[in-house]
């Protein structure tokens, strides 16, 4: 159990991203594809728990004066770090050898993203700014890695521009719970945090939302690219607007917002947001 808690499953949303290129390419429906995709989709989901337990095993320390972190299973002591090592090393090459029949670039993504984790992991975490940018890495990653697969011919560039932006958002959003929750104690759980402000992050935030809705807004106005006559899909903007506004009022007035994925699955308005973009999405490329 302590094993499967640590391996995050309801983290696993992410990795979502996978599917993208297959959607937004038109071949959502194209069962061979879909299933490559779902492989492809499975590997990451692998290879994100490989990177979870590894963190876990890096932080465990400072894992232990964090409020909610100490309770998780290698802090409390419910799971020995050596099985947490060793699963973490089975799962990586479990991922990649799931992968790689499909395609050998998107293997190469793939194990991109693994030393891209052990090295966010190990020094990469601590380094102000850049840590949030290497987690939109890891965003962009996913996505590539879904191109790679099903050998796109119409997935949009500016669809690259949109995760990316939106990967900050959430990202510098995560920072901005950590630093209103752990307050004085920040440094000591992440050294990074030490170079954060609540002024500083806010202004990040505001500049990344504003660039984020433009940039989808823009996609929108892409018929070519985004598989839609005319400028139906403008009609998906209202969803990430209100997606997106849901999310600040969540971390600013709430004050929630430490894993995003899992706020999704808690949130009804959110996800209801969410899932109502993903149907206006299908139905504008593939029903209209």
């Amino acid at each position: 159990m302590g094993l499967i808690r640590t391996m995050r499953p309801k983290q696993w949303t992410k990795n979502s991203f996978v599917l993208a290129p297959l959607v937004f390419d038109g071949k959502l429906f194209q069962l061979p594809l879909l299933l490559q995709s779902l492989v492809a989709f499975v590997a990451f989901c692998l290879a994100a728990s490989s990177v979870y337990l590894l963190n876990d095993l890096v932080d465990i320390e400072k894992d232990c004066q964090h409020p909610s972190k100490r309770l998780r299973p290698l802090p409390s002591g419910q799971l020995s770090p050596r099985f947490a090592g060793i699963m973490a090393g089975v799962l990586a090459l479990a991922s990649v050898a799931m992968i790689l029949p499909l395609n050998v670039w998107a293997g190469v993504i793939l194990v991109t993203y693994l030393l891209q984790n052990v090295a966010y992991s190990f020094y990469l975490k601590d380094l102000v700014i850049i840590d949030v940018m290497v987690i939109a890495l890891g965003f962009l990653l996913r996505v590539a890695a879904g191109v790679a697969v099903i050998h796109v011919h119409n997935f949009s560039p500016w669809l690259y521009v949109c995760v990316s932006l939106l990967a900050l958002f959430l990202g510098f959003g995560k920072r901005r719970h950590e630093i209103a929750l752990l307050a004085q104690d920040a440094s000591n759980h992440r050294t990074s945090l030490d170079h954060y402000t609540l002024p500083f992050l806010d202004q990040i935030i505001g500049l990344v939302t504003t660039s984020v809705l433009i940039a989808y807004t823009l996609y929108t106005f892409e018929a070519e690219t985004s598989l839609a006559g005319g400028s139906q899909m403008l009609i998906t903007v209202p969803f990430v607007f209100y997606g997106i506004v849901r999310y600040l009022y969540l971390i600013h007035v709430r004050k929630m917002g430490g894993a995003p994925d899992e706020l999704v699955l808690e949130d009804k308005p959110l996800l209801g947001s969410i899932l109502l973009w993903m149907l206006s999405v299908v139905v504008v490329i593939y029903l209209w």
